[in-house]
């Protein structure tokens, strides 16, 4: 671990220790294949338990390229029209998939009382920009219009994604905000996002060594996802957001990307956005699916989940 004056949690700090005695190589050392594989076997070894729930059902819908591979959850059977959170998985845009999130978001169900639908959009270098924001972007419209596959009258759209999925829950933000869904999206929900050029932070500085993602790693996803620098999917800051949903955003304090999560939240709040923010401090980025190394981390979940059950009930109270 970094040498560092910054407080750093107990648990943080002992998973940090194991990690730097077993010496695994980072992502960008690996060939894409074993770089997934690392990414999965992180997951069994550190993520918490699924929860039971009433549906767990994977299903498809059409995108770009071919079918899109989801899983729906949900507590109930059956039930009255209301809205739905769409995850999106981080990974850098290269690595991570359903299984791999398939325990958090069945938290996230379990919690909100709310359907999830996760989006195993396509990954690069295979699919480079915009084949994630394309996919990602062409489920919600789907999600949006009730079909007879999902089995759900939906009324509304919660995008919601942690790290790369978080930069992908801005972005189609951003373009059913430009373009509206059959169904407005009434709130969203960034987990440590990128949003914009986060090597221009001092957190990119501070902590891009020795806390779990590094420089070299965040180098090697910016070169397989290969984005359009001019694109505004690339770097979805830019622009006015006046006109966008509330938003319930998390950063970990001790994240190269934490500074990007900052200005993003302070962005919005000068445009007049309703945005909860949330910094937890003394943990690292992907804290939200390494909860059983982490048990500090559940609690950094509840109450992430805690404030986004509170921002459903002032956008319901003000629709009354």
């Amino acid at each position: 671990m970094a040498d560092s004056d910054h407080f750093v949690r107990q648990d943080v700090r002992a998973f940090l220790g194991m990690l730097e005695q077993m010496g695994r190589p980072g992502v960008e050392d690996l060939p894409i294949a074993e770089g997934r594989q690392g990414m999965a076997a992180m997951g069994k070894l550190a993520e918490a338990d699924p929860v039971d729930l009433a549906v767990i059902r994977d299903l498809t819908c059409p995108g770009p390229a071919g079918d899109i591979p989801l899983r729906l959850y949900d507590t109930k059977d059956t039930r009255e029209a209301g809205p739905v959170v769409v995850f999106m998985h981080g990974g850098g845009f290269v690595i991570g998939d359903l299984e791999i999130y398939h325990s958090l978001c069945t938290h996230i169900c379990e919690r909100l009382d709310l359907p999830v639908v996760s989006v195993d959009y396509r990954l690069a270098p295979e699919a480079p920009f915009p084949a994630a924001p394309d996919d990602c972007e062409a489920a919600m419209r789907w999600i949006a219009g009730s079909p007879e596959a999902l089995g759900r009258e939906v009324t509304g759209l919660i995008p919601m994604g942690d790290s790369a999925g978080g930069n992908l829950t801005i972005v189609v933000t951003n373009q059913l905000t430009a373009e509206p869904a059959a169904v407005p999206v009434i709130m969203q929900a960034p987990i440590y996002p990128v949003a914009d050029d986060v090597s221009q932070h001092q957190s990119f500085r501070d902590f891009g060594e020795g806390y779990l993602l590094t420089h070299k790693t965040m180098a090697f996803f910016t070169e397989q996802y290969a984005a359009d620098p001019a694109d505004p999917r690339n770097v979805p800051m830019a622009g006015e957001h006046a006109s966008f949903p509330p938003t319930v955003l998390c950063t970990a304090g001790l994240d190269p990307l934490r500074d990007s999560g900052r200005n993003y939240a302070a962005h919005l709040i000068q445009q007049g956005i309703d945005v909860s923010y949330l910094e937890f401090p003394g943990t690292i980025h992907g804290f939200m699916t390494l909860r059983k190394a982490l048990p500090s981390a559940q609690g950094d979940l509840d109450a992430m989940l805690a404030a986004m059950q509170a921002m459903l009930a002032r956008i319901e109270g003000k629709n009354i």
